[in-house]
C-alpha cells in the first residue's frame, strides 16, 4: 500500500510537471501564431501568400512586355558608325561625312555628305546585313565597319 501512495505521488508529481510543461509549450506557440501584430501566422502566411502570387503575376507581365521590346529593339537603329573627313584640299576643316545607322541584324542604310565651298551634296546607299546595296566609299566602309563592331557592354573595359 506504501509503495502504492508514493506511486500515486510521484505520479502527481510528474502530472504537474507535464501540465506546467504543456502549458508553456501552449504559451509559447500561441505566441508565435499569434504574430507580431495580433494576427494569427495563419493570417500573416496568406497575406505572404497572396503576395507572392501578386508578384509571380506581376512578373509575368514584366516578362511579356520586355519581350516585346526585346523584339522591337531588334530593329531600331542601335549601331552607329560617323566617319568625318576632308576630301578636298581648298576646303577647311573635316565638313565632309560617312554615317551608318544599322539595327542589331545589320540592316539599315549609309549617309554620305560631300562638302565643298559652293555646295554640299548628300547620297544615301542602303544596307543589309552589314553590305551597301551600292559600291561604297573608303569613309563610308570604315563607318560601317564601326557600326557592325560589337557592342560595349556597360561595366567592361575597353582592352578586354
Amino acid at each position: 500500500m506504501a509503495a502504492l501512495a508514493v506511486l500515486g505521488l510521484l505520479l502527481a508529481v510528474l502530472l504537474v510537471v507535464v501540465w506546467r510543461r504543456t502549458r508553456r509549450l501552449a504559451a509559447r506557440l500561441q505566441a508565435l501564431t499569434r504574430g507580431s501584430d495580433e494576427r494569427s501566422l495563419e493570417a500573416i502566411l496568406e497575406a505572404h501568400l497572396s503576395r507572392v502570387h501578386e508578384v509571380v503575376r506581376e512578373l509575368g507581365e514584366v516578362e511579356a512586355r520586355t519581350a516585346v521590346l526585346e523584339r522591337d529593339l531588334r530593329r531600331t537603329f542601335a549601331r552607329v558608325g560617323l566617319v568625318r573627313y576632308n576630301p578636298f584640299e581648298d576646303t577647311g576643316g573635316n565638313q565632309s561625312f560617312a554615317l551608318a545607322l544599322l539595327d542589331a541584324h545589320g540592316d539599315g542604310f549609309l549617309i554620305s555628305s560631300l562638302h565643298t565651298r559652293n555646295q554640299t551634296r548628300v547620297y544615301a546607299k542602303g544596307v543589309v546585313g552589314g553590305r551597301s546595296d551600292a559600291a561604297v566609299s573608303d569613309e563610308e566602309a570604315e563607318a560601317l565597319r564601326q557600326a557592325m563592331r560589337p557592342p560595349v557592354l556597360a561595366g567592361s573595359s575597353a582592352a578586354s
